[in-house]
């Protein structure tokens, strides 16, 4: 679906803190573009460490973690930032090229909330993160 598609809500929705974790720039950069057009504050990791010192500093509502990423995996980024200081709580979305039964499972374990896909529906992406708390100003 392209951008100019994406149906416009009639009251705007709360301003989330979002991270992405993905070392392909593209597609992180593309994700991060239809947030912050939807009104989020987004932040970008490009790799699972990188995500892990992003998560405590920038203290996410939400992170999209890639599961294949360098230095350190979307899993074991996802394990380490549940155990981080006011953090830990927020919703993990694994966002990723494996969606077997196995890597689905092996998500769950490592303390996703979500698994989707590449290439994501962004309509969907939209509708997941909305219903996701937002932090009060």
């Amino acid at each position: 679906m392209a951008l100019e598609t994406l149906p416009t809500p009639s009251t705007p929705a709360p301003r989330r803190r979002v991270l992405i974790a993905d070392d392909n720039r593209d597609a992180a950069d593309t994700l991060a573009m239809l947030l912050e057009m939807s009104g989020n504050e987004v932040c970008v990791a490009r790799d699972g460490e990188e995500a892990v010192s992003m998560a405590a500093s920038f203290q996410p509502d939400a992170i999209l973690l890639d599961i294949g990423m360098p230095r350190l995996d979307g899993y074991g980024a996802c394990e380490r930032i549940r155990l981080l200081p006011g953090v830990g709580a927020a919703f993990i979305v694994a966002l990723t090229g494996w969606g077997n039964d196995a890597d689905k499972d092996r998500a769950r374990a490592a303390g996703f909330d979500r698994h989707l896909v590449k290439p994501v529906d962004p309509v969907q992406l939209l509708e997941i993160l909305a219903a996701v708390p937002a932090r009060k100003p």
